[in-house]
């Protein structure tokens, strides 16, 4: 029980970063646009990266689509630490790496209100 518990603090966690960080995406926030704009990511590229990542964010949510919705979540998370990785930012993926395996975690964990 106390492990279902852990688990749906984990998930809506995980859903609410997502959500900030997208709408965040795509509203074309300065930071962002700053930080994709040196990977090539012109306004229309963030607003579909940011689309993405809250479609991911609200999937976790549902047991049929949760797998996939943290799948997707993992993958923005691991395209972000190779992009700073071709920019040798080590600060930045030491950053990243803990979001990703939160989503690792939560897979692991499986959908707490499953049964």
């Amino acid at each position: 029980m106390i492990l279902k518990i852990i688990n749906s603090v984990l998930i809506l966690t995980a859903v609410f970063m997502g959500f900030k960080q997208g709408i965040a995406m795509f509203s074309g926030k300065p930071e962002m646009t700053a930080m994709f704009g040196k990977w090539g990511f012109d306004k229309t590229g963030l607003m579909i990266n940011g689309s993405i990542t809250i479609a991911a964010a609200v999937m976790i949510l549902f047991p049929k689509t949760f797998i996939w919705g943290n799948f997707l979540m993992a993958a923005g998370i691991l395209l972000i630490i190779c992009f700073h990785l071709m920019d040798k930012d080590f600060k930045g993926v030491l950053i990243e790496l803990p979001f990703l395996l939160l989503n690792l975690i939560i897979i692991y964990l499986q959908y707490p209100l499953k049964n």
